[in-house]
């Protein structure tokens, strides 16, 4: 009965997002725009949460718990700290631009705004593709932690492909039908449920344990956990602290899913108010999540290899149904970013690869069936690739982090210095991407320099070639070299 009643739950939440992205399509316009970005119409609840729920994946509630159930509680600092102050200030400085030039010029993605200033195809479609490569494993950390997700709190009577397998048809099923406008709706819900959920479980737990007080005297009673109480170890150094909050709160900036919510405020006073809260909303929910999964290795709690924190101990410590209800939500919020990447790598898709290589006069009908279509094919090869399960959920989604976080400066300096060049900027990605690439696959390249990450030196080798070849070249004659500065107004 335990069973059938935590797979209700799972099944049920999922069908109730479903319903909502259902009710969205019929109020959704049969236009890119509406489709891709709701028609620049978002207000400030619903921008936030949704870029919050969109953020809200495998990442956040498994592969967070479970660092700190190894190394101790200052990814907090990391995640919830200095990533959320980061991001916050990258939307305003990236995020405000990014609106006034797409209110202006209708842009849709990042690629389409970065190929019109610099009257580039080439530059459009590295864009694009680059941020397709690194959507990919994000994706699959989201089909990899619903599966062992699954998995851990059936105690094995849901197979782990099972439950990536469940996860992979919703989030196809929900893009096909749903839209911005039913992401962000649903999003909106899951976000504050999560937020409510999350406190619940952790102030359950703490009650069954006999308070924070109790559980903080386990992790100093137990020597392999008694450092978890001061600052720093060898692990949590500050060179790599640095580098990995600098390279998560810029990579954040660069992802389609997040990128693309820069387009679709409604004001500049919906902006200003959504990153001012941002900081807050990180905070209230890393605390709890990854606090649970630090107390958890005081508490003794066994974790089987190459399962999550965060199912067990609520396995362990509430009932059947809340546990089951948390991991509802807590696939619902992976649903969330996944369906959110899918839609936007969609869009990078036709609109920047297909409709400039392929087809320029595309009609909306057959880019709205390509878009479709294209979220079926990179959804199930992602199914596909999480099969195999090759990595940790942590080492996938930085591995993302890290290979967005070298566009953000390239980007960056196009958007301030009106002396960037075609050659500049594309030297400058087309360099940090491969020398992080080369950091990932090849033992000849370090992965660190004195404890600075690769994906963070990547990223200053980037800013100096952007400027170094800007410096050197002349800009191209069919450059727009005045449209990032002249004539945008706010409202």
């Amino acid at each position: 009965m335990s069973l059938a009643l935590q797979l209700g739950i799972i099944v049920g939440y999922l069908l109730l997002a479903l319903a909502v992205g259902l009710v969205a399509y019929r109020l959704t316009d049969r236009t890119a725009e509406d489709f891709y970005l709701a028609s620049r119409t978002v207000g400030t609840v619903v921008l936030l949460f949704t870029t919050f729920a969109t953020l809200l994946s495998a990442f956040t509630f498994f592969a967070g718990p479970n660092i700190a159930y190894a190394q101790g509680p200052e990814w907090i600092l990391v995640m919830g700290l200095m990533d959320g102050i980061i991001f916050a200030v990258l939307w305003y400085v990236i995020g405000y631009k990014q609106w006034l030039l797409g209110r202006r010029y209708e842009y849709v993605t990042l690629g389409e705004m970065l190929g019109d200033r610099f009257a580039s195809r080439r530059l459009r479609g590295l864009v694009a593709g680059v941020s397709l490569l690194w959507l990919f494993p994000y994706v699959m950390l989201q089909q990899v932690g619903a599966g062992t997700a699954l998995e851990a709190l059936t105690e094995g009577a849901v197979p782990y492909a099972a439950g990536a397998g469940l996860i992979t048809v919703f989030m196809i099923l929900y893009v096909v039908v749903a839209g911005f406008r039913g992401i962000a709706w649903t999003d909106t819900l899951q976000g504050a449920f999560m937020l409510v959920a999350t406190w619940v479980a952790l102030l359950w737990v703490l009650a069954v344990v006999g308070g924070p007080g109790a559980a903080t005297d386990a992790l100093a009673s137990n020597e392999a956990t008694a450092e978890f109480l001061s600052l720093g170890s060898a692990y949590y150094t500050p060179q790599w602290m640095l580098s990995t909050a600098i390279t998560i709160g810029f990579g954040v900036a660069m992802f389609p899913q997040v990128n693309q919510r820069f387009f679709a405020a409604g004001s500049r006073t919906v902006l200003k108010r959504s990153f001012a809260l941002w900081p807050i909303l990180c905070v209230l929910l890393f605390v709890p999540s990854f606090m649970l999964g630090a107390w958890a290795r005081g508490l003794d709690v066994a974790i089987p290899e190459g399962e999550n924190v965060l199912p067990v101990i609520l396995a362990e410590y509430t009932p059947v149904w809340f546990a089951a209800l948390v991991i509802a939500g807590a696939m619902a919020a992976m649903m969330s970013s996944s369906d959110s990447m899918l839609l936007s790598g969609s869009s990078y898709f036709t609109r920047d690869l297909y409709r400039p290589f392929v087809d320029r006069n595309v009609s909306d009908r057959r880019e709205d069936l390509l878009a479709r279509v294209g979220v079926v094919v990179f959804a199930t090869a992602a199914f596909v690739a999480s099969l195999w399960n090759p990595a940790t959920l942590f080492e996938l989604g930085d591995a993302a982090f890290s290979g967005f976080a070298q566009l953000a400066l390239p980007v960056l300096v196009a958007l301030y210095w009106r002396r960037t060049t075609r050659a500049g900027i594309t030297a400058g990605i087309v360099c940090s991407q491969g020398f992080y690439l080369s950091s990932l696959f090849f033992a000849t390249v370090p992965s660190a320099y004195a404890g600075w990450t690769a994906g963070l030196v990547g990223m200053g080798l980037g800013l100096l070639v952007t400027v170094a070849v800007s410096l050197i070249t002349t800009p191209a004659d069919d450059e727009r070299r005045t449209i990032y500065f002249d004539g945008l107004g706010a409202d």
